[in-house]
This record gives C-alpha cells, sequence and structure tokens, in this order.
C-alpha cells in the first residue's frame, strides 16, 4: 500500500508537475526554439492519450507485478533528457495513427463532445433540481425542530407560572414581616453550692411569759 501511495506521488511529481515547469521556462525564454516548444507539444499530447486510455487499461492490467513502476519508468523515459522518447513514440506510433484515422477520430470526438455536454447539462439541471428539493427538505426539519423546542420552551414557561401562581405569595410575607420581641433568657438555674437561707414570716402568735428562775423571786 505504502509502495503504491510512493509511486504515484513520483508519477505527479515526475510526470506532471516537473515537465509542466520546463514547458513554462520554455515558453518564457527570450528565444523560443521551435524543437523545444515541439518536443513539450508531443509530450502533452502522449501524456493525454495514456490518462485517456489509463483507466480502462488499469481495470485489465492493473493485476501485473510492478505495473505502476512500469508507468512511472515510461513517464520519465518520455522527457529524460539522454533518451527523449517523447519524438520516438509520437513519430513512431501516435502520428502515423492519426494522420491515417484523423477524419473518423474528429467525427468521433465532436459526436462524444455533444453527447457529453447534453449529459452534462441533464445532470446540472437533475442536480439542481434535486440540490433544491433537498435544501427545502433540510429547511422544512430545521424549522420543525425548532418549532419543536420553541413549543417546549413555552409549555416549560407556562407550567413554571402555573407553580408560581399556585404557590403563596412569599414575598409579600417577607416585606410585611415584622420582628417580634426578643425571646425571654432562660431562667437561671437555682443551683448553688451555698444556698441561701429563706426568710421565714415573722410569728405573730403571743409567746407564754417565762418563769422566773427559782430563788430569785420577789425579794
Amino acid at each position: 500500500m505504502l509502495g503504491e501511495f510512493i509511486t504515484r506521488l513520483l508519477i505527479l511529481v515526475l510526470g506532471y508537475a516537473y515537465p509542466a515547469f520546463e514547458c513554462f521556462k520554455t515558453m518564457e525564454k527570450n528565444r523560443v526554439e521551435m524543437h523545444e516548444l515541439r518536443f513539450w507539444c508531443q509530450y502533452w499530447v502522449i501524456v493525454a492519450v495514456l490518462t485517456v486510455f489509463e483507466r480502462v487499461v488499469d481495470m485489465f492490467m492493473s493485476w501485473l507485478p510492478m505495473y505502476d513502476e512500469m508507468k512511472l519508468a515510461l513517464i520519465i523515459y518520455l522527457w529524460y533528457p539522454k533518451t527523449k522518447g517523447t519524438g520516438y513514440i509520437y513519430e513512431t506510433l501516435l502520428r502515423p495513427y492519426v494522420s491515417m484515422r484523423e477524419p473518423d477520430i474528429d467525427r468521433s470526438l465532436r459526436e462524444l463532445h455533444a453527447r457529453a455536454w447534453d449529459l452534462a447539462l441533464y445532470y446540472w439541471q437533475n442536480c439542481t433540481s434535486l440540490g433544491q428539493t433537498k435544501f427545502f427538505e433540510i429547511v422544512q426539519f430545521i424549522s420543525a425542530q425548532f418549532g419543536k423546542v420553541t413549543k417546549a420552551n413555552n409549555e416549560t414557561a407556562d407550567q413554571h407560572l402555573q407553580r408560581l401562581a399556585n404557590q403563596p405569595q412569599q414575598k409579600n410575607e417577607r416585606h410585611d414581616y415584622t420582628p417580634s420581641a426578643p425571646p425571654l433568657s432562660p431562667p437561671r438555674s437555682s443551683f448553688s453550692l451555698f444556698p441561701k437561707q429563706r426568710k421565714q414570716p415573722p410569728d405573730n402568735r403571743r409567746r407564754p411569759p417565762m418563769s422566773p428562775p427559782p430563788g430569785n423571786a420577789y425579794w
């Protein structure tokens, strides 16, 4: 898996990025040589043809070992300065075949272009109508969910107001509250280590006269 990813990354860099930059430098020269422009035009024609047939060929030949590596080697072979296989493949294989069947290829491409354009318009219209339908469905769904949430919040608020109406008016009671007299201090305990003697009421009863002591009566 990692080897396939690295190979495809190298194909993108060495097959597209680097040749595109070299082609850009060639076109931006002060004196552009015709054979260099011709070389890069031939290269991009071959790459375009390979890209068109790549999907079909991959289905039948992707099982071959080192298949991606062979594609990478072919890409490098096309632009490598020592090989420059672009000229050979273009002059030997591509040009004779296309020149021989150019009218048929041109007619087939025009028909394919018209069908592809009609298919693109049909697909765009269907996608637009489908997208509008899905958009309105999403908006309706969001509106329904928002309505449910709003209804639930209103019901909760009504229940809260009803609960407050059923409760006694505690706020008025708090405002009408008058402080009562301070609580009486608890009675002191009568327990003491030295209890006080209670004063007894005076005895008003008459006491009998005291008899004189013996031997002292009436001198």
